[in-house]
């Protein structure tokens, strides 16, 4: 086969006959298939349901010398504290346990920027007239949402393959309206890289222009390898550490893809004079989270090792349906040189880049065929995405069977929107 860009106008006539009859074929079956967000699917819900037994009528809710069933502890049960400092690698009074919801810790934060301040603010952001924010992309919607929701001037920053392009934001903090940045440093959302060593390094030592400049860093997928072992990751709380940035910093994961998305547990790490301002903050806010749920995780978890141990578990299941993905866009697509993808070894998500101009019109061929995906654009700043390029494809939630359809739909719509443009050229 050859690539498109290289056949003759009667040669991509000839294709688009045959593609179009492909899907029209897949649209006359009137599927309904879901590669949106990154859900866990029932196979993993199933996998984990045991935690809802580790706690019953006759338990003992005592951890820690605390009844969990109580008031108090606002910042977490100790044992589930150090379980979580573990696995992040930093001290346990670094860490802060919240509901089943990081972005709601995350949002939360920044809502405390504007209300409050930083710990070293000079006045609340809410009465600054600009607050610039830094957004890594291809990057994570739902943190784009949050800076939108605030009013903030996103500013794009080029994705590279060891993280965010460092020359640019090193040029871009040098303004003190750039309050802050947003990172997902293990696995990004969506295109899977692993920030280097030497984009940490920088990222820590970096001095803003503005004191209380806001690291957002959400390791979101620092334990979730699909392919090969655990990779341990650096302690980014330690790194700010070493060049005086110790206050810098807001580290947050979860187990909403470890355990159920709607109920795990939630938390942030940080500085020990963050750590004093935010309880202070939170305490007029909040007497506690939920410590029965934490209590639930930790019986169910045990340490780290056995958090691990469960995430080989998760891999097992989520190892073939990202490689049912890749599989197909080498089978289908490649050849075609219409897209290219990374491959990555962990997180949840493909992050695949058409040929400029057709994002949105696959993703509308997707929908039109019964597939739903993430929208065409959603991981750039306003939903804009300069090129109409990037895609994020989420293989976790469809069963084998439906996601080699959905596949197979999102194949034959990228192949026929590339035709169209061609042609249209």
């Amino acid at each position: 086969m050859k690539k498109y860009a290289e056949m003759s106008k009667d040669e991509l006539l000839a294709e688009l006959e045959l593609v179009q009859e492909k899907y029209d074929a897949l649209k006359a079956q009137k599927l309904s298939l879901n590669m949106a967000r990154g859900k866990p699917g029932k196979e993993q819900l199933d996998m984990v349901s045991d935690i809802t037994e580790v706690l019953k009528a006759d338990s003992d809710y005592m951890c820690d010398g605390i009844d969990v069933r109580n008031y108090g502890n606002l910042e977490g049960l100790p044992s589930c504290r150090k379980l979580f400092a573990d696995v992040l690698g930093v001290q346990p009074e670094n860490v802060f346990i919240g509901g089943s919801a990081s972005l709601q810790l995350m949002y939360d934060t920044i809502a405390k920027c504007y209300t409050h301040g930083r710990v070293n603010s000079d006045k609340p952001w809410a009465k600054l007239d600009v607050v610039k924010w830094l957004c890594p992309a291809p990057g994570y919607d739902r943190h784009f949402k949050v800076s939108e929701t605030f009013g903030m001037q996103m500013i794009t920053v080029p994705m590279t393959p060891t993280g965010p392009d460092m020359d640019v934001v090193e040029e871009l903090i040098r303004d003190p309206e750039v309050k802050g940045m947003w990172c997902v440093p293990k696995y990004s959302n969506p295109d899977g890289i692993i920030y280097s060593d030497e984009t940490i390094r920088r990222i820590a030592s970096m001095k803003p222009a503005a004191k209380d400049f806001l690291l957002m860093w959400d390791n979101a997928y620092c334990i979730h390898e699909f392919f090969g072992d655990y990779v341990p990751f650096p302690d980014i709380l330690g790194e700010c550490a070493k060049y005086g940035n110790e206050d810098m910093v807001f580290e947050f994961a979860s187990t909403s893809k470890i355990t159920f998305p709607g109920a795990g547990v939630s938390v942030f790490a940080c500085s020990t004079h963050n750590m004093e301002y935010m309880k202070g903050l939170l305490n007029a806010q909040i007497i506690s989270y939920d410590k029965v749920n934490q209590l639930r995780h930790i019986r169910f978890f045990k340490d780290k090792d056995g958090l691990l141990a469960l995430m080989k578990k998760h891999a097992a299941i989520l190892g073939p349906k990202f490689r049912c993905v890749l599989d197909a866009l080498e089978r289908e697509i490649a050849p075609l040189g219409i897209a290219e993808w990374q491959r990555p070894n962990g997180g949840y998500f493909v992050s695949v880049n058409t040929m400029p101009g057709i994002a949105k019109a696959t993703w509308k061929l997707c929908k039109e065929a019964g597939l739903t995906m993430t929208g065409a654009g959603a991981t750039f700043p306003y939903g804009k995405d300069p090129k109409d390029s990037n895609m994020r494809v989420a293989p976790s939630l469809p069963p084998i069977d439906q996601l080699e359809k959905a596949m197979e739909i999102y194949c034959v719509s990228m192949r026929l929107a590339a035709l169209q443009k061609l042609l249209a050229a």
